[in-house]
């Protein structure tokens, strides 16, 4: 039996002991795990360092605080998100008591990236504690200092049984993937995510994919053009631009192309100085592979601006390309770095009709002043998520489902989506063994009459909320009315 097999066994035995059901326990394991951020947030950032070039400060903005945000969203949150949940009802159970249920999947497995190597694996993993599962946690080896950062401090603070971290690489993903799972959660590319997706199919298992793709960022030539290319800046070239929501290419008009261009240049000396190879908050490519790839993206565009790099460094200049064409090299795939195309389209009908002959992307970005077009581009356009006039700061709102579409994912998590998304949802109803007139309107033989009162009983939904308001105003109404009644008939 191989290590991951005997991983797997061990995890799933711990789990049917059913010490995850009990809420106290949830909650313990995420107060843990909000520890272990707390106390070795100096370990995680010298890894993120090591591995991607990201400054202390970086790593607490991009990787710890939403983390935090998410563990403390739970820990509050989760009595209400496990209590049962009420539903309407017909006239048939209006006596019944029926609800939703959420209940632990069982065993989860989570495969991290490794561009934010630590928000993207554990998040999840918050949902899957709050749900009461158990999980294997699997690191990408991409990122090898974070992922043995992770293998060696995360049992220290959690249940070692229910929540074991496994590294390796291809071979001991594929051997994990081979084992029976009740959900797994991927991050990672479109072609993996198949993968992924194929070896889930022979156990029945259900997946939740959160891939990439290419986001498209139309900039309105009536929007403010400086304000919208500083929040450009930001999104495209934050982590070098490994970024899955990153804007992946800019379209817009040729008239302010030149205009893109210029005011991008003062972005990145603003926010990188003139040599960014050089400054804290600028970080690397993730790997020399990596690197060669970005690289070749690059022929047969013209650099606009940037375009330096040093191999033995794995560091690309911010770069912006222009007079891009969707025949270009860099348009054939994900970017996933710092490099920034501009393809000139004629207007707004051109952009919709740009991004919809493609694969629907993880997100579509517009700036514009008018509410009116960014309306049309979210009723003609399809992707996980519309963001207008910033850049990825939806990622921060835990109430937004964070997902993709098609190409770009299936399945969403982040605050209660996590938890609903690692939960079975188990629909419940309990009936009396009384009133049995009404039941028999069911029991053969099936007359005209009976189908009569049939159609109205259960097509006749019941808002039993209403119904309570109802009756609560009715009560207040007949409550006024005798304290009237008896003032003036003393």
């Amino acid at each position: 039996m191989s290590r991951e097999q005997l991983i797997v066994q061990r995890a799933r035995k711990s789990f049917q002991t059913g010490k995850t059901k009990p809420l106290e326990f949830r909650v313990h394991q995420l107060k843990n795990l909000l520890r272990f951020i707390t106390e070795k947030r100096r370990n995680i950032a010298d890894a993120v360092k090591k591995d991607l070039g990201k400054s202390e400060h970086g790593t607490e903005l991009f990787e710890t605080l939403g983390l935090e945000g998410e563990i403390n969203l739970a820990i509050e949150n989760l009595m209400e998100w496990a209590a049962p949940r009420p539903v309407e009802k017909n006239l048939l159970t209006i006596s019944d008591e029926v609800y939703i249920q959420p209940e632990p999947l069982g065993l989860v497995l989570i495969i991290g990236a490794w561009n934010y190597p630590w928000a993207v694996t554990l998040q999840p993993l918050v949902g899957a504690i709050a749900a009461g599962n158990a999980a294997i946690i699997k690191p990408s080896e991409v990122s090898s200092y974070s992922a043995k950062a992770m293998e060696e401090l995360l049992p220290l603070y959690l249940d070692k049984d229910l929540y074991p971290v496994v590294t390796g690489g291809v071979l001991e993903t594929q051997e994990l993937l081979k084992q029976k799972f009740d959900h797994i959660f991927y991050t990672g590319s479109s072609a993996v995510g198949r993968l992924v997706m194929e070896a889930a199919s022979h156990h029945l298992t259900p997946v939740t994919l959160e891939l990439g793709g290419k986001s498209p960022c139309y900039i309105d030539k009536n929007c403010d053009i400086t304000v919208a290319c500083r929040r450009i800046t930001w999104g495209k070239f934050v982590n070098c631009g490994q970024t899955c929501i990153a804007p992946d290419y800019i379209l817009c008009e040729p008239s302010i192309q030149s205009t893109v261009v210029e005011e991008i240049r003062k972005c990145i000396k603003e926010f990188y100085t003139d040599n960014p190879k050089s400054f804290e908050d600028y970080g690397r490519i993730i790997n020399q592979r990596h690197f060669k790839r970005i690289m070749a993206l690059m022929d047969g565009s013209t650099v606009a601006l940037g375009g330096d790099s040093d191999e033995s460094q794995c560091y690309i200049e911010p770069t912006v390309l222009k007079d891009v064409t969707s025949e270009s090299k860099v348009m054939r795939e994900e970017i996933f770095g710092p490099l920034l195309p501009i393809i000139t389209v004629s207007g707004v009908d051109e952009a919709i009709q740009f991004i919809n002959e493609r694969e629907k992307p993880l997100v579509v970005y517009v700036f514009s002043h008018e509410k009116k077009l960014i309306k049309r581009v979210i009723a003609e356009t399809s992707s996980g998520a519309l963001l207008a006039n910033d850049c990825l700061v939806h990622f921060t709102v835990s109430a937004l489902p964070f997902g993709g579409v098609g190409n770009s994912g299936m399945g969403c998590y982040h605050g209660r989506h996590t938890f609903d998304q690692l939960s079975h949802l188990r629909s419940c109803l309990i009936k009396q063994l009384k009133m049995e007139g009404v039941n028999s309107m069911r029991y053969p033989p099936h007359t005209a009459k009976k189908m009569s009162w049939a159609r109205f009983f259960l097509l006749k939904q019941v808002n039993m909320g209403r119904l309570r308001r109802t009756v609560l105003l009715a009560m207040l109404a007949v409550s006024t009315f005798l304290e009237i009644f008896i003032q003036i008939c003393p």
